[in-house]
């Protein structure tokens, strides 16, 4: 224990890289004698045995495995251990240490060397903890200059170094993008290739369980701290390594969405995996749906998502094949052709009956099926069916029709045939034909499986193995190619490459990188389990690869800023860093003078003498706010950068007022379908009524001027955009400015950013409260009847908030996005607890309103209940009913002076004075006129949800009567 706590601190001194310099020789043999004898009282063993997590697998362990292979074996398990005599050890560092010391593998520790070995301690904890935790570019930075020199990391060979830096790199989601954009650096990206090209370094990637790569990769990013759940990925049965072929084969008849992009990374993940091929592959059975447009766009999103196929083929290659197979049905008694009506069918399936023509013979089956062939008029009557089984429980067994006459001629084939087969039949004979060993389909087909190998037995041709996974299903989308159609049909989105729409185009449009997009297919794996995903998981998985790479830019509301004047500074140019914690993106011009712009509503915070932060600036002191009434209409700063304390300032994004600033448009999309998930009898269109794109004019930094089409940066404190058309100062087409046009990508956040317009308002509840609380000079109702208002707009608060935590959990959205909308939930319902005194009433219908009360009504109830107490008295009444009574009347009177402000007069007669508003009648009116303004948004926000008409109701009611007061106080 001495020898290794005496290691360890010499360990941490030689990390200093001014004290490696400063060692000396007598140090160095010193501390190698030591190691020496360290090693010599390990035992020696035949064999050394341990385990590595399978759910979180650590890829330098399995590499660490892999270069001791003669003499260290490893298992998957549930744990990362190494058992040592009767300790244990689980640390990736201490178990990679004692293996090489063990096995006698100094020189993958860097030799004998103590210098060395204290370098190798350096990367260990360098690749196993900066990429995770730290700054991922400033550690590729610093990567990249340390092997400015070096073939490898320590010395002139592999060593744990190595291992550890390749896993911490492969480790985190944002490298393949740095990679591919050139960012990591000419070094390091020349040591990456070099170490790649190793088997030991290629097997060991392919060698990871299936359910871990992209769980490591999220695991190494978040820290150990947050677990993160894994794809589950089924072992193919019967796969092997180099033999696996899979295939896409998608119809021609529309672009492909985010549905289809599940299937084609899950086949791409297998055959990467095993070293297998890729079909891609059109089924083209259809004339009808059939369309070489659709062929080279489909062609086009495969590209862009980064899919490369290892065989293109058409499923009308094999129609001469298809064809014989059928007749070998017909002949052998397996199918029969069928001139029933094909309403009169369908009610015969679902009866169980069987058709009239299942028993025909041989021959008139061969001659009827002459007739389709041929595409005669009796022929087009016609279908071919597959003679299974009419009394399965399968419907997908009961006669099938596996083919049918079409006029259309074929885009491929011409009028060479008549009868096309339907893709149920044909799907097994090409993935027999064309080599397919294992047929993913999503669990929707499941039911076809039966039919599949039916057709496969009966003809018997190779059997391929079927894996069913399930398919993709995202709240507040449908992914049905009619519905998407009928979108762009009726105007509802501007193309298929809309950002709103779910197709791969749209998405990609939006921002979504590839990368993302398969991270979040490899998150679900194969798993037959059918759930609804929520949209937010995916834009924070895209967020996260975006966010080390995306250049920082600035731009300002263009209706909403207010003028600047700094003291004391001059018109100047800086050039300063695009991403402030990565200097591999490049520089940029910022603009400094006297004059700059702030948004309004950054500026209606400040107050004289106040210290604020201007981003990328520095500190500077508030010494004028100038306004018009309450509104903020300019400000003076005085610069104080000397002060350098930023921790309690105000942070203010702002803008150099120059001559060339750039006109921008930012663009931000809500849901094409305000329900999140759609029930099986839901009309889709019920829920499509509400306006789902909003623009934003914008003032923006002369650098955005070098966007080009498709480039990802963040406007600070706004958020993350692409650019979807670049700036032109004139126009080719106009002559005008064409201003830059950035559409928003979501982070998953629920909330937007600060200078954001919010897409969807978040209900105004202090805003409620205070309508309640606050009476309006005027108006004639009661404090009571002010509260049931107050109430009503709340319980309308509440159904809405209710249902969009309903509508997230149905969705399986992110745990904290819950916690945090029902925290918001558990809010408004204590608000109404405070102002009602009481809970909020099941189904959200606030109890009747009390009628209102005048003070003539308070006046004729107190001469009445008067009346009954003198009564009392005069009878000689128990004293208990008396007092009951004086309460009553006691009750009364103060309700009467709540009202008026007065004791109830002499006699019942109400004074014919009135009370004096309590504010100005300008204060009032601009306090009812945001009252106005808050109300008017909830009206809107819940006519765009289509809320029930009980909640929409009251909300209404309320914003009419603020009118009213309006109305009657200002004229």
């Amino acid at each position: 224990s001495f020898k290794l706590s005496y290691y360890n601190e010499y360990k941490s001194y030689l990390r200093n890289v001014c004290m490696l310099r400063a060692c000396t020789s007598l140090a160095a043999s010193v501390f190698q004698r030591t190691l020496s004898s360290a090693v010599t009282v390990i035992p020696s063993r035949m064999k050394t045995t341990f385990t590595i997590n399978k759910s979180e697998p650590s890829l330098y362990l399995r590499l660490v495995a892999e270069h001791l292979r003669d003499s260290v074996a490893f298992q998957w398990d549930s744990a990362t251990a190494l058992r040592v005599k009767n300790n244990s050890l689980y640390s990736e560092g201490a178990i990679s240490r004692h293996l090489v010391r063990s096995e006698n593998k100094l020189d993958l520790y860097g030799g004998p060397n103590p210098l060395d070995q204290a370098q190798v301690d350096h990367w260990i904890w360098f690749g196993l903890n900066r990429f995770g935790h730290g700054d991922f570019m400033a550690s590729v930075k610093y990567s990249n200059e340390i092997l400015s020199q070096r073939t490898f990391l320590v010395g002139n060979g592999v060593t744990l170094a190595d291992m550890s830096l390749f896993a911490g790199l492969h480790s985190n989601r944002s490298w393949n993008i740095v990679l591919s954009k050139g960012l990591a650096g000419s070094n390091l990206e020349r040591w990456y290739s070099h170490i790649s090209s190793f088997e030991a370094f290629r097997k060991s990637l392919v060698d990871l369980p299936q359910t871990s790569r992209e769980a490591n990769r999220k695991r190494k990013e978040s820290g150990s701290a947050n677990k993160t759940e894994g794809g589950k990925f089924v072992n193919l049965p019967g796969a092997k390594m180099g033999e696996v072929v899979v295939r896409f084969p998608p119809e021609a008849s529309g672009y492909l969405h985010i549905g289809h992009a599940k299937a084609v990374l899950l086949n791409q993940y297998y055959q990467q995996s095993f070293k297998g091929k890729l079909i891609m592959r059109f089924d083209d059975t259809n004339p009808d749906k059939e369309n070489a447009e659709f062929e080279k766009i489909i062609l086009e999103d495969v590209k862009m998502l980064n899919v490369k196929y290892d065989i293109f083929s058409f499923t009308s290659n094999h129609f001469g094949d298809i064809l014989k197979y059928a007749e070998q049905l017909i002949n052998k008694g397996f199918a029969y052709v069928d001139d029933t009506d094909p309403a009169v069918m369908k009610e015969e399936r679902e009866r169980r009956e069987d058709s009239k023509n299942r028993n025909n013979s041989v021959a008139e089956n061969l001659k009827k099926w002459d007739e389709m062939k041929r595409g005669t008029e009796y022929g087009k009557t016609c279908c071919l069916r597959a003679k299974i089984d009419m009394k399965s429980d399968n419907g997908c067994l009961r006669d099938p029709t596996i083919y049918r006459c079409k006029d259309e001629p074929h885009p491929r084939t011409g009028t060479a045939f008549k009868a096309y087969p339907t893709y149920d039949f044909a799907c097994p004979i090409v993935d027999s034909v064309e080599g397919v060993t294992h047929a993913l389909r999503t669990t929707e087909y499941h039911d076809r499986d039966a039919q599949y190998y039916w057709f496969i037995d009966q003809l018997g041709i190779r059997r391929p193995h079927i894996w069913d996974y399930s398919r993709l299903n995202l709240t507040h989308t449908v992914l049905s190619k009619r519905k998407l159609a009928w979108f762009v049909q009726n105007g509802y989105v501007t193309g298929w490459d809309d950002p709103r729409f779910p197709t791969v185009r749209g998405v990609l449009r939006r921002g979504l990188t590839v990368d993302a997009l398969r991270e979040f297919i490899i998150l679900q794996g194969s798993a037959k389990s059918v759930n609804t995903m929520s949209w937010d998981k995916l834009w924070t998985m895209n967020k996260k690869i975006i966010d080390p790479i995306a250049p920082r830019f600035t731009a300002i509301d263009k209706k909403s800023y207010v003028a600047v004047t700094v003291s004391g500074v001059k018109n100047e140019v800086k050039s300063v860093a695009k991403h402030p914690k990565n200097t591999e993106i490049g520089e940029k011009e910022v603009h400094y003078g006297e004059k700059v712009l702030i948004e309004s509503e950054d500026a209606q915070g400040l107050r004289p003498n106040q210290m604020v932060t201007m981003i990328n600036w520095g500190n500077m002191e508030v010494t004028g706010v100038q306004k018009n009434g309450e509104k903020v209409t300019g400000v003076t700063l005085t610069p104080r950068l000397d002060n350098t304390d930023f921790k309690k300032t105000l942070k203010l994004t702002w803008l150099a007022d120059v001559n060339n600033n750039i006109p921008a448009v930012a663009v931000h999309h809500d849901n094409l379908i305000s329900k999140a998930v759609l029930g099986k009898d839901d009309d889709f269109k019920k829920f499509i009524d509400h306006k789902t794109e909003f623009e934003t004019e914008l003032v923006g930094d002369p650098a955005l001027s070098s966007l080009q089409k498709g480039d990802i940066i963040q406007l600070q404190r706004r958020g993350y955009y692409i650019c979807d058309r670049p700036y032109t100062a004139n126009s080719e087409y106009t002559g005008l400015v064409s201003p830059c046009i950035l559409i928003n990508i979501p982070d998953g956040r629920l909330q937007t950013q600060p200078t954001v317009p919010k897409v969807k308002p978040a209900a105004p509840v202090a805003a409620y409260k205070a309508v309640a609380a606050t009476p309006t000079p005027g108006a004639s109702s009661t404090p009571a009847a002010t509260d049931g208002q107050g109430a009503n707009a709340l319980l309308a608060s509440i159904t809405a908030q209710g249902n969009k935590v309903r509508d997230m959990k149905a969705g399986k959205a992110d745990k904290d996005a819950i916690k945090a909308a029902v925290g918001v939930l558990l809010d408004l319902k204590k608000q109404y607890k405070d102002l009602t005194g009481q809970d909020p009433p099941p189904g959200g219908k606030a109890p009747a309103p009390a009628p209102q009360v005048t003070p003539a009504d308070l006046l004729e109830s107190i001469a009445k209940q008067g009346d009954a107490v003198r009564k009392l008295k005069a009878d000689k009444a128990a004293k208990n009913a008396i007092k009951a009574e004086v309460d009553k009347l006691l009750a009364l009177k103060k309700q009467y002076k709540d009202l008026t402000g007065q004791d109830p007069p002499p006699g019942g007669k109400a004074p014919t004075t009135s009370v004096a508003p309590a504010s100005s009648p300008e204060k009032s009116a601009n306090k009812l006129l945001e009252d106005i303004h808050v109300q008017g948004k909830l009206v809107r926000d819940l006519k765009s949800r289509k809320a029930d008409k009980s909640e929409v109701g009251p909300a209404v009611e309320i914003l009419l009567k603020l009118k009213a007061d309006y109305k009657a106080l200002t004229g």
